[in-house]
């Protein structure tokens, strides 16, 4: 994507899909990821939501923060949902329409990975945007396979989650779809373009993966959600990157760190309550793997 044309603030579409309010918390990284998205893909497109923040930050119609037809499914079915909105939308002759399932990373990689992966499998023509907060926000910070190691929730030890984070988008990839890519919510632009590109790309599954930091689950001021999720990429802990017909290459802020100092990734885990049980020695290793995965993407 580094050779394509970079959409800019002064070319951003005005369009607005969303309304004005909504009954998203304060500083909510969602807020970001979902009105941008919504911008990247226009109004000929239909979503299916599971319950998850995003449930409650659109509400319900005839109240709805969104302008879309959006169908509200089961947590575990929102991958097949899609697909059956799109086999509908053929049958119709609606088919030009993007059909988008859009769900937490609770709904994406423990409890509806299996419809997602039956999805990739048959390569299903849906576009898959997890927004990942790292927990399950809505039903009150349990812990979930992408919450990262050591992170205190109210369903892990008292020493933090012992797991390191599960990697859904290699997961994802492994189902040798056409496109993987990798978003943040403090690198709005980015998430745009890989939005329309994969709106563009009509035929078989595409999944864009949002890092989206949370305020009251991370326990970090309201005023500091683009700042933290800037210190997620450039301490190299979460990268920007597109998996395109099998081939990788790091965008954006990521592409611009190789080769170059980081951030170490103990000053992201300072600013964030949910990191204050971590000890010297999970931080170490923490800071080796992001080293070891950067020496491999210099190579």
């Amino acid at each position: 994507m580094d050779n394509e044309k970079k959409t800019t603030i002064l070319s951003l579409t005005d369009e607005e899909i969303m309304n004005p309010g909504n009954r998203a918390c304060s500083g909510c990284g969602l807020g970001i990821v979902y009105r941008t998205a919504l911008k990247a893909l226009g109004k000929d497109t239909v979503l299916a939501v599971p319950p998850s923040c995003l449930t409650v930050l659109q509400g319900l119609y005839p109240v709805a923060s969104t302008k879309l037809p959006c169908v509200n499914v089961t947590f575990a079915s929102t991958a097949a949902a899609a697909t059956g909105v799109r086999a509908a939308l053929r049958a119709t002759g609606r088919d030009h329409l993007n059909v988008v399932a859009f769900a937490g990373d609770g709904g994406t990689g423990d409890i509806g990975i299996q419809a997602l992966s039956g999805a990739c499998e048959r390569g299903e023509d849906i576009i898959y945007i997890c927004y990942d907060n790292e927990a399950y926000m809505n039903t009150g910070v349990q812990r979930s396979g992408t919450t990262p190691k050591g992170v205190m929730t109210t369903t892990t030890p008292i020493k933090g989650k012992l797991q390191h984070k599960k990697d859904v988008p290699s997961i994802i990839a492994a189902h040798g779809i056409d496109y993987v890519a990798t978003a943040s919510a403090a690198y709005p632009l980015d998430l745009y373009d890989k939005v329309k590109k994969a709106a563009s790309m009509k035929g078989g599954t595409r999944y864009i993966h949002v890092h989206t930091p949370c305020p009251s689950g991370w326990g970090f001021p309201t005023r500091n959600t683009v700042k933290i999720g800037k210190l997620g990429v450039t301490t190299g802990l979460f990268d920007l990157y597109e998996i395109v017909k099998g081939e990788f290459s790091l965008t954006g802020e990521s592409a611009k760190r190789v080769g170059k100092e980081r951030t170490p990734v103990t000053e992201y885990f300072q600013t964030q309550r949910r990191f204050s049980s971590l000890s010297d020695a999970v931080i170490e290793e923490m800071q080796g793997m992001i080293d070891s995965k950067w020496a491999n993407y210099t190579a």
